[in-house]
């Protein structure tokens, strides 16, 4: 094995948590990728023999590329574009255990769009990976004390995403009952299993021609589940799915993935429904083994 081996090969034994750090900052599977495509790119043209601690300049590297990539947002000003939900981690629902490994839920992604890049940074860093304040501030160009802070006004924004249950089955029969009630027309059993103050974001991209929404309240919500379910068109098929470790949906329309649905369930009532519908995005993720 040559150098240039030996050097892919390390690089293959740290792509998991690299990606996992893209993904957590990122919050889309797209860009995650390339950020850890563009570590390797810089890694290639660096002197390798020279780094000490591959696994600490590899996850700088890429913690670097996202800060700029969320920067780079930002400036494009791509909040105006309205609701925005993350791209979800979709596996087989029963599956795929290693895919899970790499799911944070949906209700924490869409707090840590809210955040500036550099809090982004600084709290993903520290809070989920446990990265120091020492290792933090030269890549946001702060003093540790800065980044400190970053983490800490990131923190007190993130305790406000819902807190999901983690016994799977019980989630699935709230999703189940959810599913039930929609497609039977049932108003109350609707607003029986949504949380008063549940959340609806759907985004459908720029094709949506301003149809990306949120809808707030069980009473609007349930309203609008009944529209949907009314005006489905006869090919739609339902395909269960873990969406970032959840039980989801995956909606086929004409055999083709059309949207993706992600619940964030806590006192056996759904807090959080999150869809992504963009035709764009659904159609780079890897949704091969869904609905087989």
């Amino acid at each position: 094995m040559d150098d240039k081996d030996l050097l892919a090969q390390k690089f293959e034994a740290e792509r998991a948590h690299l990606r996992a750090v893209a993904y957590r900052m990122l919050g889309s599977v797209a860009e995650a990728d390339d950020a850890v495509q563009e570590a390797w790119l810089r890694l290639a043209r660096a002197d390798a023999a020279s780094v000490e601690n591959l696994g600490g300049w590899l996850t700088t590297v890429v913690s670097r590329v996202c800060l700029d990539l969320l920067r780079s947002r930002k400036s494009r000003r791509e909040e105006a574009l309205g609701v925005r939900v993350p791209d979800p981690i979709v596996s087989a629902d029963g599956g795929d255990e290693l895919m899970l490994a790499d799911s944070v839920g949906l209700a924490l992604l869409v707090v840590l769009e809210t955040l500036a890049p550099a809090e982004r940074l600084a709290f993903v860093l520290h809070d989920m990976f446990g990265l120091s304040f020492d290792e933090i501030a030269p890549i946001v160009d702060r003093t540790p004390v800065a980044a400190r802070q970053l983490a800490s006004r990131a923190r007190r924004r993130v305790q406000g995403a819902a807190t999901p249950d983690r016994d799977r089955e019980r989630q699935r029969r709230v999703v189940d009952a959810f599913l039930a009630a929609s497609r039977g027309g049932d108003f109350d059993a609707l607003v029986a299993v949504l949380a008063p103050d549940v959340v609806l974001r759907a985004d459908l991209g720029a094709s949506g021609a301003g149809g990306s929404r949120e809808l707030r309240g069980a009473s609007n919500v349930a309203k609008g589940s009944l529209l949907y379910s009314k005006s489905a068109p006869p090919d739609r098929r339902d395909v269960r799915a873990l969406v970032n470790g959840a039980p989801g949906l995956v909606v086929f329309l004409g055999g083709k993935p059309a949207s993706i649905l992600g619940f964030t369930i806590a006192g056996d009532r759904i807090v959080e429904i999150d869809i992504l519908a963009d035709p764009a995005r659904i159609a780079r993720l890897d949704l091969t083994r869904i609905g087989a």
